[in-house]
């Protein structure tokens, strides 16, 4: 804190001097930051998804959370790694690097189409409304996409575009320029932010009575965030041309769709009569 307190009146802010470490070095291992914001986010859900299920109006029982723990964990990280691979590095398709998930990196809208599918399953299977139980898992996701970004900018990775602000830093491997930590601007807007909006909605309010709203609250924040961090974000490398060809990255032209979507979703939600309490039918006007 010291560092970002007299930034201002000295050289930019060298990351290297933060004394950051990529991970926990156990000796025969390293226990990767990275690794352990995925865990901890998969770990937050499953037990406060657990304390949710026991307020009034839950659309799921446990055993309903335990499978989603399950499936959910694997769309987020099959559909992350395979999300990356297609949007963002084709080339890993032919390569065996695309399995080393240490290599490279992992889409945030491959890992939503893999939880959707997760949560898809689960409901068909348990015969629930994917709605309501998608409005839950919304509420825990923020958690995790904080962790994540966190995790980032302590790996000194994913930097932000140069910059002239007192808090850019110079970050190894991004040349001698200061740049935006644009990892710390994701894990606020798409993360903290995020994370009181929809805790506050689920536990001070009925938002969970109205079908789709946490999750159309949640979808329109987490694409309105990550297409404003993308302004200040460098663009992977090899779609830095595709940036400049067409005026916004490729991370902003797969977010425009998301942040229609939650629009048009909480709408609905705000338009329908909400669902009386304890039950799935709509209560009386």
């Amino acid at each position: 804190m010291s560092l970002l307190a007299s930034a201002a009146a000295s050289a930019p802010i060298q990351w290297t001097q933060l004394g950051l470490q990529p991970g926990i070095d156990l000796g025969f291992f390293t226990l990767r930051f990275y690794s352990l914001a995925y865990l901890g986010g998969i770990l937050f859900a499953y037990w406060h998804l657990s304390k949710m299920i026991k307020a009034p109006g839950a659309p799921m029982a446990q055993r309903h959370v335990d499978d989603l723990f399950f499936y959910c964990t694997l769309g987020i990280i099959l559909g992350g790694r395979l999300g990356y691979a297609t949007f963002y590095d084709p080339s890993l398709w032919t390569s065996v690097k695309l399995f080393q998930l240490w290599t490279g990196g992992m889409s945030f809208h491959g890992g939503l189409m893999g939880v959707l599918l997760a949560i898809a399953y689960v409901c068909w299977r348990g015969q629930l409304n994917f709605l309501r139980v998608s409005d839950y898992i919304a509420v825990n996701v923020p958690v995790g996409m904080m962790l994540g970004r966190l995790a980032n900018f302590i790996n000194g990775e994913l930097w932000g575009r140069p910059a002239d602000v007192p808090w850019a830093m110079v970050f190894p491997g991004a040349g001698p320029l200061a740049r935006h930590p644009s990892q710390l601007y994701e894990a606020a807007l798409e993360g903290a932010i995020l994370i009181v909006i929809l805790m506050v909605m689920f536990w001070q309010s009925r938002a969970r009575y109205r079908p789709g709203l946490l999750v159309g609250v949640f979808t329109t924040g987490i694409a309105l965030g990550r297409f404003i961090v993308e302004f200040y974000r460098e663009p992977d490398s090899q779609l830095a041309e595709f940036a400049r060809e067409t005026g916004l990255s490729m991370g902003q032209w797969l977010t425009v769709p998301l942040i229609l979507l939650g629009v048009v979703i909480t709408v609905r939600a705000l338009m329908k009569p909400p669902l009386a309490s304890g039950t799935g039918t709509p209560a009386a006007a």
